[in-house]
């Protein structure tokens, strides 16, 4: 007759805040990370391939992009990880009043970089449909767009709740998780506006 063994452990002692690799949702954020990663990759990989096509870039007739609108979205993109990194640091140290503050600093900053995204647009003076070259450097400026909106969602909610009578300390996890997808946010924004805005001045 085979005995029954039963393993039991005590888990009293285990944390209930989490943060980076020993949390679940770091990890789901690293795998979003991961695949927005690669669609970034691929749309510089198609305006690069577009390019080596043609003889003059942008194509004869259109206008190179202005540089004015990128060049703040660039530094407000690199500023901005300042406040989030300590946003980052505070919910470590479990400092809700400090995480608040720089997540309302983020919200603002984020509603922002929004506002400049749509005049970057137009920085483009060029239509989606008008050639190879439009088509390229609005999928990429769109494909970015939808990380940026989705950033600026999720720090919105996350915001809210930080002020919700139901916040409790494990949900300060979800700052860490939310600084993680920030800094692949902005930083990865820098060499696309580059490649878009910058590269068709060099010859």
């Amino acid at each position: 007759m085979v005995r029954e063994t039963r393993i039991v452990a005590d888990v009293a002692g285990l944390p209930t805040t989490t943060f980076g690799h020993r949390s679940m949702m770091w990890w789901g954020t690293v795998g979003y990370v991961l695949i927005e990663g690669t669609t970034l990759l691929i749309c510089a990989g198609s305006y690069f391939y577009l390019r080596k096509n043609f003889a003059t870039w942008p194509p004869g007739g259109v206008l190179r992009p202005g540089l004015t609108a990128a060049a703040l979205q660039a530094a407000l993109m690199l500023v901005s990880n300042a406040p989030m990194l300590s946003v980052d640091r505070a919910a470590r140290r479990l400092d809700l009043p400090a995480v608040r503050t720089g997540m309302l600093i983020c919200t603002v900053l984020a509603l922002a970089m929004c506002a400049v995204r749509v005049f970057e647009f137009q920085a483009l003076h060029v239509r989606w449909d008008s050639s190879a070259y439009g088509s390229v450097a609005w999928a990429t400026l769109v494909t970015h767009s939808t990380l940026l909106l989705l950033e600026t969602a999720e720090t919105l909610v996350f915001t809210a709740l930080l002020f919700s009578p139901s916040m409790e300390q494990r949900d300060l996890s979800a700052a860490v998780d939310n600084a993680l997808y920030w800094y692949f946010m902005t930083l990865g924004w820098l060499p696309l506006a580059a490649i878009v805005f910058l590269s068709p001045y060099l010859r």
